[in-house]
């Protein structure tokens, strides 16, 4: 990527140090934002920048999704969330974070051959879930399994960006099998295989939930649910999960190991965990009676540690674009199914409060994506500890695009983040019969 043609030229950032000034170029992304590139600013003056959580500070620059969290915008590849949501299946919207164009009908074919053809996972595979304890939690079978993908499947070790197609169908497909096939062993229930004529969400639902004894009818309204929620989670800029993917992978570390370690950091509960959180929460109130009232006033309460959970983003400070597609989705599932689930019922309750009420209007905490898809996936049967899975399923396209973006970058640098030292400046060594306990020493 030529980063040349974005810099202004008649506009530069100054930096004085000490009386000398240092001007570093000044860049403009396509949707107008500007970042200084800093990127000589060591070699030249010897100093460092320190930006906790990396808040100011871009890593790279991508050509795949554009977020801007003041005016609720958020877009893949230039085409806006909505319109997707509204008009694509899971699939095409993968194939466009991947190959970065929406696919014809051709092209959508065949990589629907692909990943039915890649659906299997390899029988000696299977044999891994048995080793894991009944109890152990799905995405840490999820991380494992698929790191060790790359020991069955190694024809990606020497020319990856080759077989990139294949690998990109292959991950698609096997992390949905893995996926439903750890919820089935977690209840002792026989695996479902994939079957060819049931699309990517349809086939999913159905290895998770058909059974000998209670065939599952698959639901058109749920299926169009489960391909929204993915789409929506399918990329978000480069976010934790997604910035582990960029730096694992920028050591040329497979594209297998690189989707573990962002799974492990989806992992999470202040990243991926909060859908999963808001059940907790909902879970709470329930047994305390169900008193939801209290914990509106406990909300608004400044010297109160409690915080209703699924409500604003750190990122957004509007609407998060994603919570009004799906909480129309929301309405939908939950009037097909007919649900009396006391946890749900609270959590209507909770929102109908919540966006009338001045104390969250003003604060624009508004009801998020994670209070809405816990909602669909508790209706839909999925258990709480898959919930965070489902994210993993559905921000998968977004990670394997991070990770080629970043293998065919010109500009790729193996990450190597600085810091400030802050420790003992030097420190006299001592024999060990005469040292005393480390903390009298430390201090």
């Amino acid at each position: 990527m030529d980063l040349k043609k974005y810099e202004l030229q008649n506009e530069k950032a100054e930096l004085k140090i000490n009386g000398q000034v240092y001007e570093f170029p000044i860049l403009e992304g396509s949707k107008g934002e500007r970042v200084i590139d800093i990127s000589s600013l060591r070699k030249r003056t010897g100093c460092v920048t320190l930006d906790y959580g990396y808040m100011n500070t871009g890593s790279c620059a991508s050509a795949i999704t554009y977020l801007d969290g003041e005016k609720g915008i958020l877009n893949y590849r230039g085409y806006s969330i909505t319109d997707l949501a509204d008009n694509c299946q899971f699939v095409e919207v993968a194939y466009l974070l991947i190959n970065g164009c929406l696919p014809t009908m051709g092209e959508l074919g065949n990589f629907k051959v692909l990943m039915n053809k890649y659906s299997l996972m390899h029988e000696d595979m299977i044999h891994f879930f048995d080793r894991f304890p009944p109890d152990s939690p799905p995405m840490s079978i999820l991380s494992s399994i698929v790191n060790a993908l790359s020991v069955f499947y190694p024809e990606m070790i020497n020319n990856p960006m080759e077989k990139i197609d294949k690998m990109a169908a292959r991950l698609l497909s096997k992390v949905r099998t893995i996926a439903a096939f750890s919820y089935k062993k977690s209840m002792g229930q026989p695996l479902v295989y994939p079957r060819h004529d049931y699309s990517y969400c349809a086939n999913f639902l159905n290895m998770m939930f058909d059974s000998p004894v209670a065939p599952y009818e698959v639901d058109p309204v749920i299926v169009n649910a489960l391909d929204k929620l993915l789409i929506l989670h399918a990329d978000h800029e480069q976010n934790c999960s997604t910035s582990t993917v960029r730096l694992v992978g920028s050591a040329h570390v497979n594209l297998y190991a690189s989707i573990s370690a962002g799974i492990s950091a989806l992992w999470g509960p202040l990243h991926g965990g909060a859908n999963q959180a808001v059940m907790q929460m909902l879970e709470r109130i329930y047994l305390e009676g169900g008193n939801f009232k209290k914990y509106i006033e406990k909300a608004k309460d400044r010297n109160d540690p409690f915080r209703l959970v699924g409500f604003g983003h750190r990122v957004y400070k509007t609407h998060d674009p994603r919570s009004r597609i799906i909480k129309k989705v929301c309405d939908e599932v939950l009037t097909t199914l007919n649900c009396h689930d006391p946890l749900l019922d609270i959590a209507k309750e909770i929102e109908e409060v919540a966006l009338h009420d001045d104390y969250f209007l003003e604060r624009n905490l508004y009801p998020n994506v994670d209070f809405y898809s816990g909602i669909i996936y508790k209706a839909i049967g999925i258990p709480d500890d898959m919930f965070t899975v489902m994210f993993a399923l559905g921000r998968l396209p977004g990670w394997i695009a991070q990770w080629k973006e970043m293998w065919d970058d010109d500009n790729w640098r193996i990450g190597r983040p600085r810091q400030l030292y802050v420790g003992p400046a030097k420190r006299r060594f001592m024999p060990i019969d005469k040292r005393t306990v480390c903390d009298e020493r430390f201090s």
